[in-house]
This record gives C-alpha cells, structure tokens and sequence, in this order.
C-alpha cells in the first residue's frame, strides 16, 4: 500500500481508508506554529509598522523567533549599512520597483518578481538607486533582528 499524496494535512493510506493527520505532529515539532493571536489575514494596514533610516518603511508581517517576513519599502536614494547575519538566511523579492542588492562583493538589480537569497555570514546591503520607491519581501530564518552584524563597505 503506498501513500497517494497530501491531503490538507495528512496522508491518505490508498485501499485502506486511513488518513495520517500530520498537523499535531507538525504543531508538536513545531511551538512557533501555534498562533499568539487568532489566525486573521494581515498586511500593512494592520502589521506592526517602523522606519528606518529616516525615511525607509518595514511592516513586520511575520515575527517569530524561528521566521520573519518583513515588507520593506526603501525611498529613492535609500540603502540600508553593510552587514552580515551570523545565523539567518535571508531570502529578498521584490513586489514592486527596483531593488539594487549587493551581496558578497556582487551587485545584482532586482525587478518585481525577482528574488535573491542570502546565506548566513555573507555581508549584503540593499539599496534604492532608482528614481521611485521599491517594494519587497524579506523572509529570514531564524528571525535576523538581534542578529546583525555590521561589515565593512566593500571596496
């Protein structure tokens, strides 16, 4: 007998009318699954809002110890320091407009529908070096807040 595929959250055995449900071996394996609040529907009209670097938006819409998602907006000219994360990996999509990211000593131009991870350790830096503000995704796991390291502007 083998398994036919998932089925929401479980495995149906096929020819045995079982079914395997898999969540509370997820949500054991797993405390962060366990929601703080009622699962609702977020964005940046209700996450949890900050500006960095003066005039560069973030909405938190993810927070947890083992993932964040952040939404990020960086306004013309903006960019963000230089820096490494010691464990969070990194990955950067962009929603809207143009994001410059150098990463490692290599620059790479992001459009809408483009991404770009970023392993532990590397130095990276995003920036804004159009004209109109850019808008994308940053998912970082485990959480990079508490975990940045500046780096030194790369030459």
């Amino acid at each position: 007998m083998g398994a036919s595929g998932m089925a929401g959250w479980g495995w149906r055995i096929v020819g045995t009318g079982m079914t395997i449900l898999l969540l509370p071996l997820l949500l054991a394996a797993a405390p962060d699954a366990l929601p703080d609040t009622a699962i609702a529907p977020i964005d940046r009209s209700n996450a949890e809002h900050y500006v960095w670097g003066g005039s560069n938006d973030g909405w938190h819409l993810v927070k947890r110890d083992a993932m964040s998602v952040i939404q990020e907006r960086i306004a013309p000219g903006g960019a963000e320091v230089r820096h490494y994360h010691q464990r969070a990996r990194q990955f950067f999509y962009v929603l809207s407009g143009e994001l410059t990211l150098e990463v490692g000593g290599v620059t790479h131009v992001l459009k809408a529908g483009q991404g770009l991870e970023v392993p532990p350790g590397v130095p990276h830096r995003a920036q804004n070096s159009s004209s109109a503000p850019v808008d994308f995704l940053v998912n970082s796991t485990p959480k990079s807040h508490g975990d940045r390291v500046d780096a030194p502007a790369e030459k």
